[in-house]
């Protein structure tokens, strides 16, 4: 017999507050993590039937979300390769793409888009070099260079939590030097 029960009604003024939270910290967008909220409250609607009962409403709405927080960053990294960042770092070709719909197509080469992408490596390393150098060094083997966290983490003798704290941190940093110094 089901210890728990579905009550609809109440998801909005029990639970909203509390996934937009959880949905605002994963996404940084409060349209964006609006919308997901929203989506997983009409996927509860639609698959109440499933409901077995064994898990309290909010842990069922929260298994939902992280799904639809999933599917929305699928969504988006299925769009790479469309438009990527490459900068020269260390005198090779490495990606970086996160930001790639701030670019032109570096498969569609004009001579504007080659100066364009040459002066954006060149405000990423302007803006990486005026990071914390250990905030640098992470942003740089994660993002730059592609290393495993696992790899990066012994290395740094960090945790893969804080790892990935510090890349936030540095792509905020990031974000806000180029706006001020590229954009």
């Amino acid at each position: 017999m089901p210890k728990h029960t579905l009550n609809p009604n109440n998801w909005v003024d029990l639970y909203s507050d509390y996934l937009f939270n959880y949905t605002i910290t994963r996404v940084n967008d409060r349209v964006i993590a609006q919308d997901l909220v929203s989506e997983t409250f009409l996927a509860g609607l639609n698959a109440m039937k499933n409901f077995k009962g064994q898990a309290s409403e909010r842990t069922w709405l929260i298994s939902i979300l992280k799904r639809k927080i999933i599917d929305y960053y699928r969504k988006i990294n299925s769009n790479k390769g469309k438009a990527e960042v490459r900068i020269n770092y260390n005198d090779s070709d490495l990606e970086g793409d996160w930001l790639e719909q701030q670019i032109a197509d570096p498969f569609d080469k004009t001579a504007e888009d080659t100066i364009e992408n040459e002066e954006l490596a060149e405000a990423i390393q302007n803006c990486l070099s005026k990071l914390p150098k250990k905030q640098a060094e992470v942003f740089k083997k994660k993002t730059i260079l592609n290393q495993e966290t696992e790899t990066i983490s012994k290395e740094l003798n960090i945790t893969a939590s804080n790892l990935w704290v510090i890349v936030h941190r540095a792509r905020v940093a990031l974000a806000i030097c180029l706006e001020k110094n590229w954009f």
